[in-house]
């Protein structure tokens, strides 16, 4: 792997790093990260860091992704166990154990007549992998963000006094961006309204109905604050890029070419915002932020905005410089440093609210600098791709966990096939090669408020199932692409429901 010579670049790449001599799988990353479950951080942590919210999270992880890494060890030995006598319920028992759930019948008892559908039971383990962790995180909140946390009513609380009423965010689809709220930027999930696409490039015309919706919600039930009060919509991109490796490891969607990457963030927030003026001339009660992010630190840069969204793409706040500035400060100085810096980073005169805000996000991103340097050393092992299944439709609101899921937000099949082609042909580098199958779940969010909407949910499940397998037939024909068909209603806190899978035959229960 070539590195670019970094002192070259340092306008672009600051901070200390130090190259890979390898591509790490997600295996071997996995160890590395339960090896430093020890690692205390407070050695040579930032004054910012906080460091019980670093040991929350480092176990949430651990253990969610733990549970995928272990699925390729324990189906290895479930394949030993085949030409033994009781193959089922040894196979049961040890998957069991081991992972906590069941294998499919279906397919093991198949095993006396051929061997057994080893890529059939990769996929059924990875979708059970994630309705497990699906399910923990709908049922008791490991991530302390749901709307009843008392993080996510202070963060509101927060953000109303910034002077906004809706926080917007469009990270890449990237799954080493899955993490940027939760982690990254140690935002609550509820208090974001979140949609992933690839290279960030988000639909204008979707999200225009979705500043209707909330401002129309403002009118009608005065939710999240009253029409009359002066707050504004802030929509965010987060684009990302490599440190290490910029040629290579930065954004596919833009060629890995971070200053395109940044271009087109900045024309979509743009495109958006002149989209509201030409048609609710109100263009003034939409605000936008610009944000980038390493994925080999998680360290972010924040292209900070005039009063009136004017944003220089040239000119960036770099929280890894923040950092190293600060870290012999005490914590209040620390963060009137880094108001200082976000005041007189902007073009022009920034908004007090603006301001704020970003101070805040920038010291919340020091404690994931150093979240990263202690589980792992230094930056992260897996430069590149190590998601472990392909999240397609609309919903997902419970991943929160870097190289888990590649995103590929959609409607139909046609609409979304740039981001789905993406997706696939990473996990034809990361899968097909090892003759393992692409695992997507599609997943359709629905309101219970709504008549017919959970059959209509359903419907779109095996529609956009369909579609998938009629756009990648040789992949499904070779066993080497599988889905797992859920619907969740929003409304609730409940998990989502199972509705079809292309490795259980067994006709599902609709109720």
């Amino acid at each position: 792997m070539a590195y670019r010579n970094l002192a070259k670049t340092s306008k672009r790449f600051t901070g200390p790093t130090a190259p890979r001599k390898r591509y790490v799988s997600a295996q071997e990353a996995e160890f590395s990260l339960e090896k430093n479950l020890s690692f205390d951080q407070s050695r040579d942590a930032h004054p910012l860091t906080n460091l019980s919210s670093n040991k929350h999270l480092k176990s949430y992880e651990v253990e969610v992704k733990g549970m995928f890494d272990r699925i390729v060890p324990t189906l290895q030995k479930v394949s030993e166990l085949q030409n033994q006598q009781e193959f089922v319920s040894k196979a049961q028992d040890l998957v069991r154990s081991q992972l906590g759930f069941d294998l499919p019948i279906n397919i093991l008892e198949k095993a006396w007549v051929r061997p057994v559908d080893m890529r059939a039971l990769f996929a059924w383990c990875v979708f059970y992998a994630h309705k497990t962790s699906s399910d923990r995180f709908f049922e008791s909140d490991p991530l302390q963000g749901s709307e009843k946390s008392q993080e996510a009513k202070d963060f509101q609380s927060f953000l109303s006094d910034c002077g906004f009423h809706l926080l917007d965010v469009t990270p890449c689809a990237d799954g080493r961006l899955a993490h940027s709220i939760a982690y990254v930027l140690r935002i609550p999930f509820s208090a974001v309204r979140r949609r992933s696409h690839a290279g960030a490039l988000f639909d204008i015309e979707n999200t225009v109905n979705r500043w209707v919706k909330t401002e129309h919600r403002r009118y009608r039930e005065g939710l999240p604050n009253l029409a009359q009060t002066p707050t504004r919509y802030l929509k965010i991109v987060v684009y990302h890029f490599s440190s290490i490796d910029p040629s290579h490891q930065g954004c596919a969607a833009h060629g890995s070419d971070d200053s395109l990457a940044a271009q087109a963030g900045l024309k979509r927030l743009l495109d958006f915002r002149k989209s509201i003026e030409n048609s609710f001339c109100c263009g003034a009660s939409v605000d936008l932020l610009l944000i980038g992010l390493d994925t080999d630190t998680d360290a972010i840069r924040v292209h900070v905005p005039s009063d009136d969204s004017q944003i220089d793409l040239d000119n960036w706040l770099s929280a890894l410089d923040l950092y190293e500035e600060t870290k012999s400060f005490s914590a209040d100085n620390a963060m009137n440093r880094i108001s200082e810096k976000v005041q007189s980073n902007a073009p022009s005169k920034p908004d007090k609210g603006m301001v704020k805000f970003i101070t805040r996000l920038l010291a919340n991103n020091i404690s994931q600098i150093d979240y990263v340097r202690g589980l792992h050393n230094g930056p992260y092992p897996d430069s590149g791709h190590a998601e472990r299944f392909i999240g397609v439709g609309i919903g997902f609101k419970e991943v929160h966990l870097r190289n888990l899921t590649y995103f590929s937000h959609l409607d139909t099949v046609e609409e979304g096939a740039p981001d789905l082609d993406v997706g696939v042909k990473i996990f034809k580098g990361l899968n097909v090669s090892r003759d393992l199958p692409v695992p997507v779940v599609i997943r359709f969010d629905y309101s219970g408020k709504v008549p017919g909407a959970r059959e209509r949910a359903i419907a779109d499940c095996r529609r956009v199932d369909e579609a998938i397998a009629l756009r990648y037939r040789d992949l499904v024909a070779d066993g080497l692409l599988h889905t797992f068909l859920t619907i969740r209603d929003r409304d609730q806190t409940a998990p989502a429901e199972v509705v079809g899978s292309s490795i259980d035959p067994s006709p599902q229960e609709v109720h």
